[in-house]
């Protein structure tokens, strides 16, 4: 599972996997293994890297509260997907588009050219990000303009992949 967080207003690309019982995740690229366990309602005990670490969760107005022993972090979780499904019924966008990365990775496959119509939702790039498979999709109905990517090409979160007009 993919999810942004903003926590105290700094955005986070994390991504999430249950591995044989274990937490395997990695945010903003950086690979973190845990063991993470509910032991109360809203407390959470964390181990990572041999640390124990005790989490209260709480509900904020629309966001979380954090309290690990005395410090404390606002964060607000955007599920990709839950994005995704808002915007289905939304009109596509409009206009020259650049198509960016979200997550950082190697781009393993280059499904379109230079000077091909494409779709909106249309499958542009196939992204290989921590072993997973990720199709990158056209914002918009129109034509590549232009590849900024080639197969095999590693990439950062937000880096420029095409631009559709």
């Amino acid at each position: 599972m993919k999810i942004e967080i903003a926590l105290d207003g700094q955005n986070h690309q994390v991504e999430l996997a249950r591995v044989g019982g274990r937490l395997r995740c990695a945010i903003d690229g950086v690979p973190l293994e845990a063991d993470a366990v509910q032991i109360a309602p809203g407390i959470y005990s964390i181990l990572i890297d041999g640390e124990s670490l005790e989490v209260r969760v709480e509900l904020d107005g629309g966001a979380l509260r954090l309290t690990v022993a005395d410090r404390e972090w606002r964060a607000k979780i955007r599920d990709p997907r839950e994005w995704r499904r808002n915007r289905g019924s939304a009109a596509e966008a409009q206009g020259r588009q650049q198509v960016s990365a979200p997550m950082p990775g190697k781009i393993v496959r280059v499904l379109v050219k230079t000077g091909d119509s494409v779709e909106a939702k249309q499958g542009l790039f196939v992204v290989e990000a921590m072993k997973m498979q990720n199709e990158i999709r056209s914002p918009k109905s129109g034509k590549v303009e232009r590849l900024l990517v080639t197969e095999g090409q590693t990439v950062n979160a937000g880096e420029a992949l095409a631009i559709i007009v």
